[in-house]
């Protein structure tokens, strides 16, 4: 299928080419979404998992990959299982977009009430999925793995480990591995997460601030057979950026004065009694004693505060303004 289409995260990319007629197999109760980079060699592999570990629960399920803009021909060979695989699905982006995007794009286009997530490289075990359904049926909206047992190189476990701490500390949520690929989801849940940029790390975290119940499990981690980890330092920053980000869209999206205000005016009160504190040795002792420093250090206190206080009234008066259009839409509609 060829066109245009906003991709997420607001990037404007092809739309997404598609293997396979979905609908030639019924409607099934379960989709497994892989997004994919580069990662032909462990596809074969990945379906002929699933499908061993789904058949004892006699379920109908698809399995869509999303291939995220390889080079490396994952897509040829998403192709070829399709032709011996009905179940098997392939949405095929252009470019590389990320992951978050790659999640999106699969999420709209799977059709079970409920859905999987797995990482294509083999280090999530597939025998892992109906620990995840059976906890689903047990009331949970999301279920995230926990890898306790991590078969990755040391930096890169310590780099995970640092980076759930921070979530869990900014967060409140008791969660051991935020961002493990391997999760189960209602279809409700799929469908109300925003994913763009790199927000697919936070998925938990954001149900669970929709109010959804949100579980976590342990699951198998296994050595990675092929290829090499993207993982690292410079990721983990980003994603602690990425969590700022979360913390205001969901602690703060309906009260910005919280996040910014009252930051401001305690740098602009802590500014001002620096201010006044060098005012007084002026007018004591006729000069301010090589506080020069000091004075400028009281100067931009205030300056950031006036500015992080003014932010605050702005993001106030920018979630009234949606209210009232919300307001406005709704009274329409009821003439």
């Amino acid at each position: 299928m060829e066109g245009s289409s906003r991709m997420a995260g607001g990037a404007v990319s092809q739309r997404p080419h598609d293997v396979g007629d979905a609908w030639d197999v019924g409607a099934p109760e379960l989709s497994i979404v892989v997004p994919v980079y580069n990662e032909r060699a462990t596809l074969e592999t990945l379906v002929e998992e699933c499908a061993a570990a789904l058949a004892p629960l006699g379920v109908a399920w698809e399995l869509i990959f999303v291939d995220d803009g390889s080079t490396d021909g994952s897509f040829r060979a998403i192709e070829a299982i399709r032709g011996r695989e009905p179940r098997v699905r392939g949405l095929r982006l252009r470019t590389n977009v990320g992951k978050s995007a790659a999640l999106a794009v699969g999420f709209r286009a799977a059709r079970g009430a409920r859905l999987v997530t797995i990482d294509g490289d083999l280090q999530d075990d597939p025998r892992e999925i109906p620990r995840l359904l059976a906890k689903l049926d047990d009331g949970a909206d999301l279920v995230s793995g926990w890898k306790t047992a991590r078969q990755d190189p040391p930096t890169r476990v310590f780099a995970s480990r640092v980076f759930n701490l921070l979530s869990r500390l900014a967060s409140g949520i008791t969660l051991h591995d935020v961002n493990c690929g391997l999760k189960a989801y209602r279809r409700e849940v799929a469908a109300e997460v925003p994913l763009y940029g790199e927000l697919h790390r936070f998925i938990p975290l954001l149900a669970h601030w929709r109010g959804f119940q949100v579980a976590e499990i342990a699951v198998t981690h296994r050595p990675r057979a092929v290829g090499r980890s993207r993982y690292g330092w410079s990721r983990m920053l980003r994603g602690v950026m990425d969590l700022v980000t979360v913390i205001c869209l969901t602690r703060y999206n309906r009260r910005p004065a919280h996040f910014f205000s009252l930051p401001g005016a305690g740098l602009v009160a802590v500014g001002l009694a620096i201010c006044t504190y060098i005012a007084y040795l002026r007018l004591r002792y006729g000069h301010i004693m090589h506080r020069h420093p000091l004075l400028l250090f009281g100067v931009l206190l205030v300056v950031v505060g006036v500015q992080l206080f003014t932010t605050g009234l702005l993001g106030e008066m920018m979630v009234d303004a949606a209210r009232r259009i919300d307001d406005d839409y709704e009274a329409a509609r009821k003439l």
